[in-house]
């Protein structure tokens, strides 16, 4: 595939003009045309929609972007690279985590092994459960830390800890002194709820179908974060886990144990093709120090010993 076409189709994506990537690439406007026409027919693509007066990308043409943009952003980082194995510093670690663990978990353990390993040059992306298991697989990443289950053949995984769901509530509400609440008691309030397709949304429905009960719901958003957020100024209340509500840091919420005890499982995921090496050893040792930590921390959080 030419390279120099891929660019040529970022740049314009980007820019939103054939004008700016044609600057942007030092070329002439129909030569980053061109580009693009040899791109969509290799790929048998409509990227752009020409049917107006400005270049329009197609939903083809996003989801091509969305690919074809982290491929380019890995080349880009190809002269850099040389740059720090000429100069010794071959320790690489590229880790994925999920939105629910990065908080709590997954960058208290990069900016420790930062700290007592400044040799190793380390990458942190969040993305959705959905999607981690595909960059997985795909060899993008050196290691996962997320929620688990996780089913899928190519890929290992390691429970670290264990958390207990609960209810997140703005302070003050009627429910808020309560030492443990079950899913009846939460039956009358509005709950924010994750959308479909999450993993956490299929816990909070079993809590509540187990007993029969279908919650009222304001709105379904992306993440258990945004939930709490919406808590914490008034909006209405939602079921967590404890690795999140551990990094809230407000007082504008109170959180609460669901009961019956249920417990959610937390961990690594690595490729099982992947071949251990002391970066990422060494990682995975500083998220069971911090995994250790909020146990320490939380009552309803509790580490999971394998080795």
């Amino acid at each position: 595939m030419n390279i120099k076409a891929l660019r040529a189709f970022r740049a314009t994506l980007s820019g939103g003009s054939l004008a700016v990537a044609a600057e942007k690439l030092h070329l002439s406007q129909p030569a980053v045309s061109r580009l693009i026409t040899s791109l969509e027919g290799e790929l048998k693509l409509d990227l752009f929609d020409r049917s107006g007066r400005n270049l329009t990308p197609t939903e083809e043409g996003m989801a091509f972007y969305r690919e074809a943009g982290r491929i380019l952003d890995n080349l880009d980082e190809v002269p850099r690279i040389v740059a720090e194995i000429r100069a010794g510093r071959t320790q690489i670690l590229r880790v994925i985590a999920m939105p629910r663990v990065s908080q709590a978990l997954a960058s208290p353990a990069v900016a420790a092994l930062l700290q007592q390993h400044p040799d190793i040059n380390v990458s942190l992306d969040v993305r959705a459960r959905r999607e981690a298991g595909e960059w997985l697989v795909g060899r993008e990443y050196d290691i996962g830390v997320g929620a688990l289950p996780v089913d899928h053949p190519d890929i290992h995984t390691e429970v670290l800890l264990r958390a207990r769901p609960v209810a997140i509530l703005p302070a003050g509400h009627p429910l808020a002194q309560h030492s443990a609440l079950r899913a009846e008691d939460l039956a009358e309030y509005p709950v924010i709820r994750l959308m479909r397709g999450l993993l956490l949304r299929d816990q909070l429905d079993d809590i509540f179908s187990a007993v029969g009960i279908v919650p009222r719901h304001l709105c379904d958003v992306s993440s258990s974060q945004v939930a709490c957020q919406l808590v914490a100024e008034g909006a209405g209340i939602t079921i967590a886990d404890q690795v999140v509500a551990a990094n809230i840091g407000t007082d504008k919420i109170v959180t609460v144990p669901i009961i019956p005890k249920r417990w959610m499982a937390f961990g690594l995921l690595y490729p099982k093709a992947s071949v251990a090496t002391p970066a990422r050893e060494a990682f995975i040792e500083q998220l069971r120090i911090q995994a250790h930590r909020l146990a320490a921390a939380f009552a309803d959080i509790e580490t999971v010993e394998t080795r």
